[in-house]
């Protein structure tokens, strides 16, 4: 296997190393990118949940923009939330900020315990240009 072909978004980088990840990985054609949180520039947790959300996905598209993305390009979304049968619907008021037109990607939403201090988390899987 080759190097992988990692992307970082502008100004987070310290972030990821020392956490020992992966902002985001191209590959076959692909954009796949690790589950985004609505984490401050600190890395610590947003604690209004919309506003955490609503930072969940700007940290999501500084990813998409670096890899030269948009939304537009997702094909697959999966996302996780803390409880969310109490705070679902919070969340999905927010995703039209975002989510743009029909057709809608591939979702899989999955109920989490833990989030490492969280509540929303959403990772997904892009086509990229095709001069990639």
């Amino acid at each position: 296997m080759g190097k992988r072909d990692v992307i970082f978004p502008a100004g987070r980088r310290a972030l990821y190393e020392r956490n020992r990840y992966s902002p985001a990985v191209r590959a076959n054609g692909l954009l796949f990118v690790s589950g985004q949180v609505g984490s401050r520039e600190d890395g610590s947790p947003e604690p209004d949940l919309q506003e955490q959300v609503r930072l969940a996905f700007r940290n999501l598209n500084a990813i998409l923009h670096e890899a030269g993305c948009t939304f537009d390009d997702v094909v697959d979304v999966t996302v996780f939330m803390v409880d969310p049968q109490s705070t679902f619907e919070r969340v999905w008021q927010i995703v039209p900020e975002f989510w743009g037109e029909t057709p809608y990607p591939a979702l899989t939403a999955v109920g989490v315990t833990w989030l490492y201090g969280f509540d929303f988390e959403i990772k997904i899987i892009a086509n990229l240009p095709p001069n990639d």
